[in-house]
């Protein structure tokens, strides 16, 4: 179950993510609160997963999959520049996020 909460955790780190930019420095009420509640919401299931993975892999995971997918979602949505040097980039923190995944030491609450 450890690893549900992490993906998930990682999924509400990118809405927390492209909210700080919607929330306009924290400007704008309902973005501001979308931000403040994934961020919440995304500390608690990164906490939880901690419990049984190790927490340099379980942050190094988190961390990724949020970066990975901000910089994904600035791109679409936000029309940031796409450039080859990014998307190599990209791909090899997918990558490290997989490999993290497929080497880490099996844990009690894992499944």
């Amino acid at each position: 179950m450890a690893w549900v909460y992490l993906v998930i955790a990682g999924l509400l780190e990118i809405c927390w993510a492209i909210g700080l930019k919607y929330s306009d420095g924290f400007s704008k009420l309902g973005p501001t609160v979308f931000t403040v509640v994934t961020l919440v919401g995304s500390m608690i299931l990164l906490s939880m997963a901690a419990r049984s993975l190790p927490i340099g892999t379980a942050y190094a995971v988190w961390v990724g999959i949020g970066a990975f997918g901000a910089a994904v979602i600035g791109m679409i949505l936000l029309r940031e520049p796409v450039t080859p040097g990014r998307v190599f980039f990209l791909v090899l923190l997918l990558i490290a996020v997989i490999g993290l995944k497929l080497t880490a030491p099996a844990s009690a609450g894992d499944v």
